[in-house]
């Protein structure tokens, strides 16, 4: 059976965990990335569904990852969502600047974390 991948890019190994889990429960396959870096590798070499995106990580912040996912050919049409601490309004409009699709606050309820993730994937 076809499972819809989605790339988590997490650098809190207890966050990754969290997200792993419900996605998991919900029949997703999970690829994971713990930086910005690795992200941009593994979303070129995979091609997500959706990509998860925590924008405060290590290597690469997330605004500037978004960017370079949505000026590549290969991944500028795949989802992105952030998930973030920084709840401030300026946060949420940089990263839909920076081309992020969708905006999840940590923490996040695991109901309303699951419908944000299948309205991207319709």
């Amino acid at each position: 059976m076809f499972k819809l991948r989605i790339l988590v890019i997490e650098d809190n190994p207890d966050n990754m965990d969290l997200m792993s889990l419900i996605l998991l429960r919900a029949g997703y396959e999970i690829i994971k990335a713990k930086d910005g870096n690795e992200g941009l590798e593994l979303a070129i070499q995979h091609q997500p569904d959706l990509i998860l995106l925590d924008l405060a990580l290590p290597e690469k912040d997330g605004w500037t990852l978004a960017q370079e996912l949505k000026g590549d050919i290969l991944t500028h049409d795949i989802p992105i969502i952030a998930i973030t601490a920084h709840t401030l309004p300026h946060h949420k409009e940089r990263a839909l600047k920076a081309g992020c699709d969708g905006f999840i606050v940590k923490p996040f309820g695991i109901a309303a974390f699951n419908e944000e993730i299948k309205r991207y994937l319709r």
